[in-house]
């Protein structure tokens, strides 16, 4: 468990970057549609160059995506492209921290989406499947963030329009939903086969469709990326594409028979908070939180880690 909470935390510093960029291009004039296709643009050859190198690894993954078309192109969408769509929209609707911020409802979501999987259970007529069933106690704890992330909120709307606000909520409950719902589906498809460089390989794969069609809409509209965009979706690539998701998809992994524990590494992604304020306001010279921001960023650090610490 030790080693999942620290694959947990450090993927969340990673992770990190993806916020402050995004947010950094947007400043800049980048479109979101850009920053969103070139992570994954990029992700590609380097997973690519990392399995082939530790043996041609890729092959596994292409074979299997052949047989199962439909599962893979379905929960690769889901857990890449309805996650990172949105997200990077709403980096244009407020501070790097903020949206780092109302994502940890990502917490929430995973509690919500228990009964959508199984666990097997050893009983007097062999192994069974059962349906998971929501951690009531986990739910009951994260209201905390739920008002943390609140608070932030009165924080953005006092600067934006609350139809602005309103909208980038709506677009990172969708992202937090959605990712989740993505890894665990893909978690189940995948069986034990597959290293996590694979399936974050094979989920890039399938996702590229999405990240093509949004790429050509903008070349046929003749807006091309900056030099400046190009270069940081490649750090975000890089860091938070294949270091942190892998980091998080191998700490989920080590826990995923076990839902309470599944819980706690995926409140680690809270971390993501506090180093989006480190390296947006002290390094970007992002507006930094007010005090009712730094009181929802507290509650949401609190929520995490008394959900960390009981057990249904």
């Amino acid at each position: 468990m030790k080693k999942s909470l620290f694959l947990g935390v450090l993927s969340s510093l990673f992770f990190a970057f993806t916020f402050i960029l995004n947010k950094q291009m947007n400043n800049t004039g980048g479109l979101w549609s850009w920053s969103a296709s070139l992570r994954y643009i990029f992700m590609l050859p380097i997973l690519f160059i990392i399995l082939f190198i530790q043996g041609k690894k890729y092959k596994e993954v292409l074979t299997d995506i052949i047989d199962r078309p439909r599962k893979w192109l379905l929960w690769s969408f889901v857990g890449f492209g309805i996650f990172y769509a949105p997200l990077c929209y709403a980096s244009n609707l407020g501070e790097s921290w903020l949206i780092a911020g109302t994502w940890q409802i990502t917490i929430i979501a995973g509690a919500l989406l228990s009964p959508l999987f199984y666990k097997e259970v050893e009983t007097e007529k062999g192994v069974i499947k059962k349906r998971q069933e929501i951690p009531k106690k986990s739910l009951l704890l994260s209201s905390l963030i739920l008002i943390g992330i609140f608070f932030m909120q009165i924080d953005n709307v006092q600067s934006i329009s609350f139809l602005k606000a309103f909208l980038g909520v709506i677009l990172v409950i969708l992202a937090a939903f959605a990712y989740p719902m993505g890894n665990r589906k893909m978690m189940e498809v995948c069986e034990n086969r597959f290293s996590t460089i694979q399936r974050v390989f094979g989920m890039t794969l399938c996702s590229m469709p999405l990240w093509i069609f949004l790429s050509l809409i903008n070349l046929f509209t003749n807006k091309l990326p900056s030099s400046t965009q190009i270069y940081q979706s490649f750090i975000v690539a890089v860091f938070s594409g294949v270091i942190a998701t892998i980091l998080f998809f191998k700490a989920t992994d080590l826990v995923k028979e076990d839902t309470h524990k599944l819980a706690i590494v995926e409140s680690t992604q809270s971390g993501e908070v506090l180093f989006s304020i480190l390296g947006g306001v002290l390094l970007f010279g992002d507006k930094s939180p007010s005090f009712m921001g730094y009181l929802g960023i507290l509650l949401i650090i609190v929520g995490m880690i008394l959900n960390s610490f009981h057990r249904e």
